[in-house]
Formats: structure tokens, C-alpha cells, sequence
């Protein structure tokens, strides 16, 4: 049965999705990457395609900008579609001094302003992490390829304009590596239903420097990222 936002049926979403803010890159992903893609969404304009990668069947998927909107596709796919493992492969603006544009962040935990959590009632804060068995592999790849590349913790903001940029700077002395605005709901999304996620990021801009790509590179650049995420959520 479909969703109110995924008009795909049962069986139509492999078992292995790989997901991204901007439902362009993820058609681009699809067509250029996987073998025979069949789309099995256009609601909203998200778009997702099914379709196999070196014979493994994969899924991509758009999921919007911001926590409430992964927080949704997410939920339907681990819930209603039997997905077992998401990837995002987004952008990312660079916090590290040593990041630069087009390098990639493993996000191993993700901070955040938002209150997404608050609906769990948890007698405490919960730290949203990735799932150790894409990460490492992941981490793996990355290290075989020689890609520039850190693992460590981005800041997941509610706000992309903030009427206080400046407090943005705060996490760097924490080793907080980039800004991103999905991840926490992904991973508690994933934790709640038993199941795997992982981030995988590009740097599509540096934080407090006149240093950005733009849309259309943030579309279709970013091959090192697609690929190794392809290939982590496949070696399972």
C-alpha cells in the first residue's frame, strides 16, 4: 500500500536505500549509476527509483531539507516499506579547518537544536549515532580509495537562516566537523524501528568563508560520495 507521501507499493523499495535532501541528485545517482532504474515515486516532487547496483537491488530516494522531512520519508520506509539500511548522501557546510569543498564527513553522531527527540520521552538526552556496520565500512572504503576524508560529529540545525550565525562557531571547540539538517531524526528513526542508517557528507560550502558550489555542481559532483555510499550500503 502507498503513504500519503510515497506512492510506491509494497515491494517496490529494495531492502538497501540510499536517500538525499535534493531529489535531483538522486535522480541523477539513479540514472547514472544503477542498472535498469524504475521510478516508483513522484509525489510531491520527491522522486525515488529502484533499481540494482552490481546486481544488488538499491532504492534512491529524495527526502526533502530539514529533521521533520527525513524524519517522515524515513519513518514510512523502515516502517511500512521493510527498508533495512538508509544511507544520506547530502551536503554539508564545513566547521574543520581542514575540510574543504568536496571533501567527505562519516557522520559518526549528529548534535542538534532541534526537539525532535522530545517525542520519544526520554529521561534524558539521547545522542543520535550512526550504525557501527555501515560506518566502518564506510570508513574503510573511504581510507582504500584515498579519499579526502574525517569521521566524527556534525551539528544538525533547524535553521538555515539563524537570526544568530555567529553562535554556529560555538561547536567548533567541541570537534563538531560540519553543519548538516537531517541526521538525528534518520538515526533515531533508525534505532526506534531496529534498523541501520548511516551519513554520508560532501562539503558543499565553508562556514565563514566566501567558499561554496553551486546548486547544479551540488547535483552532480559529487561522484566520490555517491559511489562510496553505493558501495557501502551493497557490502553488507
Amino acid at each position: 500500500m502507498s503513504t500519503p507521501h510515497n506512492a510506491a507499493q509494497k515491494g517496490q523499495i529494495a531492502p538497501n536505500v540510499l536517500m538525499a535532501g535534493d531529489p535531483l541528485r538522486a535522480q541523477f545517482t539513479a540514472e547514472n549509476y544503477l542498472e535498469n532504474p524504475v521510478c516508483f515515486n513522484t509525489v510531491r516532487g520527491m522522486l525515488g527509483y529502484t533499481g540494482t547496483y552490481h546486481g544488488v537491488p538499491v532504492s534512491i530516494m529524495g527526502h526533502g531539507m530539514g529533521i521533520p522531512s527525513i524524519g517522515i520519508y524515513s519513518y514510512e520506509l523502515f516502517h511500512f516499506y521493510d527498508v533495512e539500511n538508509i544511507i544520506r548522501f547530502g551536503s554539508a557546510g564545513a566547521l574543520h579547518p581542514e575540510l574543504h569543498l568536496g571533501d567527505i564527513v562519516i557522520a559518526e553522531g549528529a548534535c542538534t537544536d532541534s526537539n525532535y527527540m522530545a517525542q520519544f520521552q526520554l529521561p534524558g538526552t539521547y545522542a543520535p549515532i550512526a550504525d557501527w556496520k555501515l560506518l566502518s565500512t564506510a570508513a574503510k572504503l573511504a581510507e582504500e580509495r584515498n579519499l579526502k576524508h574525517m569521521v566524527g560529529n556534525v551539528l544538525s540545525s533547524d535553521c538555515f537562516y539563524s537570526a544568530h550565525p555567529e553562535r554556529t562557531d560555538l561547536w567548533r571547540p567541541m570537534g563538531v566537523l560540519c553543519v548538516e539538517m537531517e541526521l538525528p531524526a534518520l538515526y533515531a528513526n533508525a534505532a526506534y524501528a531496529g534498523k541501520r542508517a548511516l551519513g554520508i557528507l560532501s562539503i558543499s560550502d565553508v562556514i565563514g568563508k566566501n567558499e561554496e558550489l553551486s546548486p547544479e555542481d551540488r547535483q552532480t559532483k559529487f561522484t566520490n560520495m555517491m559511489e562510496l555510499a553505493l558501495d557501502t550500503v551493497t557490502s553488507l
